[in-house]
């Protein structure tokens, strides 16, 4: 009897083929320009093609421009490559223009539909990414479709690692742009280091079509891209905080030996304390469970790891100075090898010997908060729908499984299940020697490089021709899978290996036809294609009778996905095909899920040696197996972008301020804004509001200004005056530091000043961000712990880290302000012996590069400032206590006037506020202007 839904989907269809029914009216759009489009010249399709440029620019919906955009991206692809699109790639394209992840079967042709979606969204002229897994398919694929582009009068641009940045910056200015997933990620951290936007190489995150989005959005979103640098030496403060752990008696922390962890008691927390304390490592107002004091116990943790879990001459031995783990396996030394996190470090602070620097984080992102930046992402892949849920949750994508052009023909085959793994290999060399004599071409699949080279092994001894395929040789891999399906081809491949080129019966026609067409540009397409698809007829036809490609996987993955991409590979446009999985009961997802029971199973049946078990049950269980360990992955990645997401709302925080201060030409007025909260907050410390004049600390305050605003102030006299409140102490000490930066301004001049307050601005913000990201990794180290107490690890993370951004934003003003006050011009002497500093460098440089001849002699400086270029101007100025007077007119803000709050305005979430201005009044409905409100630093 027939379900209620079966019965609905027999009528309705499924919400797949809803969608799919709802695009075929512009499907049929574009076909019926499509005579219009071939009557036209290679010219008139630039000028058509120019034409809807320009109604995009001018506004125009590119959902109308649509049909017309296709069809003439059919028609070039036509003539430049001698491919027409299907109808079903015509789908495929409209799809990814409306931001979803278009499920494709292998041999449908991504790489052309990525054309159309790509033109039609380049029109607006704010660039379009395609996004590839590797750098030789960014390029194949970049030179094969820039022909379509080219006769459209679009440029198209290649990103690849180790560019020179003028070529990089051209790349990223083109219509249409490929490049790989790592150095887009990597580009964007790069530029939100630069000091100029004129240095900067992205223009902005417009549409990226995503290529093999599977692999890049879900396998590799665990993987943070990390820019790393030496950190500051902390040698002294390891040193200091090893002397304290012997001092700790043994009740003072706990050893679980099981799980290799360590931990401190309350009672060794209260020693820690006082010791930390007499040591000068911890200030008497401040506890360990303070967020300041992060950094701190990351340090304290890591020495007591040292000294509790590692043991010299077991883990680890001091040879030649240095510390060198051990193999716990093998009992090998591993020269080179370190332990993270500083744990390397605690040890060499342990064993007394040189403290090698650790690596600090510049800049992260991972890939998940990454392609969330575009405005619209869409991708391809042929597996996509069995992690449907995390792609809808995660990036907001609709996975929708296109028609194939013709029918699937492949016979997919019920699992064989061995009892050992020998048994199973034994069973696999013969299924390959029966199909490399009958002249069948089969892919087989392994798990890991070194079952590859293990079966490649057995098959050398039993004298069977074939190819190993591995991820070193990008050019390689794809000449040898589209050379898989030649008659009687043994390809060994691991399962992700080939991605990206077709495995066609008789062998890869599109790469001959290339091929061809670069040794003979002169040649026509449709030609060199009719030759050469005779040529191989034979071959195909032998295949075809041979059964087609034949897929034997020789382990089940973790994940369904990965089985079904390998599967994928057989059966492309409606060729005959065939796919099998061998499996052994010692496999590991055997071995995890359910070997007990089908061992069972087996002893009862009396298995013979050799003999397999094959049934659908053992299919389906299987799967649900797969299902689960898919679902555990996708809660562990969803846990750890929320992490991520609490650092990535403050990354974009920085990132924006960095960038307006990189617009702005003038930041003058940002700089007083931090002088002035730097003075607000002073006062408000040592003469707090409401307080009695005998409660200030007017020679704290005084000692205060003069460190971190550069003057001496006679703040005890003016505290001593009739009448006078915290109010008008701050007026005049922001009255006083006004009029002597104003002074400094003159001395320098307006322009010079301007660029030293815009470096220093974008220094200080990028040290401070450093610091920050070290902070908060620690803070990740330790948060976990916090479960043991019944407290949430993300509420509590969340919590801390705002804490900690707050006091960036503090310090950031007080450095700023600080930098800035302690600034003066060179003198002439100074800048005579700074030339003859340079010049002997650049002697020293020539010198040991054995190039050039002897420098000039330095001119004698002149009694004008000498120039000084300005990337360097920052670095160049001396910093000495000022000497210039304080004084001058005091400056007054109007009253604000309060008003109405923007329409939808949330406190507490940014995304409510629209986009004002810093002088703009604030959406809150204060009245005061936004830097000053909501939008303050």
């Amino acid at each position: 009897m027939m379900g209620l839904g079966t019965l609905a989907r027999s009528i309705f269809g499924t919400p797949n083929d809803r969608k799919v029914r709802s695009v075929r009216p512009l499907v049929q759009a574009i076909n019926e320009r499509e005579a219009e489009v071939k009557a036209l010249s290679d010219q008139g399709l630039k000028d058509r093609t120019a034409a809807l440029r320009e109604r995009a620019r001018q506004g125009e919906d590119l959902d109308r421009l649509l049909p017309e955009t296709f069809a003439l991206v059919r028609e070039a692809a036509r003539r430049a490559l001698g491919l027409r699109a299907f109808d079903v790639q015509l789908m495929g394209g409209i799809f990814l223009h409306q931001g979803n992840i278009a499920e494709m079967k292998t041999g449908e042709g991504k790489t052309l539909v990525a054309t159309f979606p790509a033109t039609l969204n380049a029109l607006a002229g704010k660039g379009v990414h395609v996004v590839t897994v590797n750098d030789y398919l960014a390029r194949r694929d970049a030179e094969w479709m820039s022909k379509v582009y080219g006769m459209l009068g679009l440029t198209t641009g290649i990103v690849v690692p180790q560019q020179p940045e003028n070529e990089k910056r051209e790349a990223y200015q083109a219509d249409i742009t490929y490049a790989t997933n790592n150095e887009l990620g990597f580009d964007y951290l790069r530029d939100n280091m630069k000091s100029d936007l004129s240095q900067m190489t992205q223009r902005g995150h417009n549409y990226a079509i995503v290529d093999e989005v599977d692999s890049i959005l879900i396998d590799e979103a665990r993987t943070p891209l990390i820019i790393s640098g030496p950190s500051q030496d902390r040698s002294d403060l390891y040193i200091r905080v090893d002397k304290l752990i012997p001092l700790l008696p043994e009740s003072g922390y706990t050893v679980d030996e099981k799980t290799r962890n360590v931990t401190f008691t309350d009672e060794g927390n209260d020693v820690l304390e006082e010791k930390l304390r007499e040591a000068g490592l911890l200030p008497e107002t401040q506890s360990l469970y303070d967020p300041e004091s992060t950094t701190l116990v990351h340090h304290v943790n890591q020495a007591l790891r040292a000294h509790k879990l590692f043991q010299r001459d077991k883990d680890y031995i001091v040879r030649d100075g240095k510390v060198v783990l051990i193999d716990e396996f093998t009992g090998r030394m591993m020269v080179g090898r370190r332990l993270s996190d500083g744990l390397h470090q605690a040890i060499e602070a342990k064993e007394s010997v040189q403290i090698e620097p650790e690596n600090v984080t510049l800049a992260s992102v991972t890939f998940q908060n990454y392609f969330r930046l575009y405005g619209k992402l869409a991708g391809m892949t042929g597996t996509a729908l069995t992690e449907a849920d995390e792609f809808r949750e995660i990036y907001n994508l609709g996975v929708v499984e296109i028609p194939t052009n013709r029918g699937v023909a492949r016979k997919d085959e019920h699992d064989q299940v061995f009892r050992t793994a020998r048994e199973k290999y034994e069973a696999i060399v013969k299924a390959i020697r029966d199909a490399h004599e009958r002249g069948q071409p089969i892919l087989v699949g392994t798990t890991s490089i070194e079952k590859s080279e293990m079966l490649s092994n057995m098959l050398r001894s039993e004298g069977i021709p074939h190819n190993v395929l591995n991820a070193r040789e990008h050019a390689r891999e794809a000449q040898i899978v589209a050379e898989a399906g030649q008659p009687g081809a043994v390809t060994i491949a691991t399962n992700m290996a080939g991605r990206g080129t077709d495995i066609q019966l008789g062998g890869n026609v599109e790469m001959k036809v290339l091929e061809a067409l670069a040794a003979d540009p002169e040649a026509h397409p449709d030609e060199v294609r009719a030759r050469i698809e005779a040529e191989h007829a034979a071959d195909k036809e032998r295949v075809k009778q041979a059964g087609g490609l034949y897929v034997l996987a020789t382990e089940r993955h973790e994940s369904r996905r990965i089985d079904n991409q390998l599967r994928g590979r057989s059966g492309r446009q409606g060729d005959p095909g065939r796919s099998s999985f061998f499996l052994s009961l010692e496999d590991d997802l055997m071995r995890i899920f359910g070997s007990e029971r089908l061992e069972k199973v087996l002893s009862t049946l009396g298995m013979k040696e050799g003999e397999a078990i094959v049934h659908p049950w053992v299919n389906k269980s299987l799967e649900r197996a797969q299902a689960k360990v898919e679902g555990r992955n996708f809660d562990i990645r969803k846990q750890l972008l929320k992490f991520d997401d609490v650092m990535n709302d403050q990354r974009k925080v920085i990132f924006a301020q960095r960038r307006e201060i990189m617009e702005s030409k003038d930041v003058n007025e940002i700089v007083a804004d931090m002088r002035h909260q730097v003075i607000h907050d002073l006062v408000d410390d040592f003469m707090p509001p409401r307080s009695y004049p005998e409660q200030w600390q007017t020679d704290a305050l005084a000692e205060s200004v003069r460190l971190k605003l550069g003057q001496d102030l006679p703040i005890l006299q003016w505290a001593g005056e009739e009448g006078v409140d915290q109010d008008s102490i701050r007026d005049r000490i922001i009255e006083a530091t006004d009029k002597f930066m104003a002074e400094k301004e003159a001395a320098f001049g307006p322009e010079t000043m301007r660029s030293i307050e815009k470096q220093i601005l974008l220094q200080t913000i990028d040290g401070k961000w450093r610091e920050h990201l070290l902070r908060l990794e620690h803070l990740r180290s330790v948060v976990g712990f916090r479960g043991y107490a019944q407290r949430d690890p993300l509420s509590e993370y969340k919590t801390e880290s705002f804490q900690l951004f707050e006091k960036l934003l503090d310090s950031l003003r007080e450095e700023v302000t600080q930098k800035l006050s302690v600034l003066r011009p060179m003198t002439a002497e100074e800048s005579q012996a700074l030339m003859q500093n340079l010049l002997q460098q650049r002697r020293a440089q020539q010198v040991a590069q054995g190039i050039g001849q002897e420098p000039e002699a330095a001119a004698p400086a002149s009694n004008r400032p000498t120039p000084v270029p300005p990337t360097s101007l920052v670095n160049s100025i001396q910093v000495a206590a000022p000497s210039l007077a304080a004084g001058g007119a005091a400056v007054a803000e109007a009253e604000p006037v309060a008003g109405t709050p923007r329409e939808g305005f949330n406190a507490d979430d940014p995304g409510t506020w629209g986009n004002p201005g810093r002088n703009d009044p604030c959406p809150c409905g204060s009245g005061k202007k936004f830097k000053h409100c909501h939008g303050a630093y």
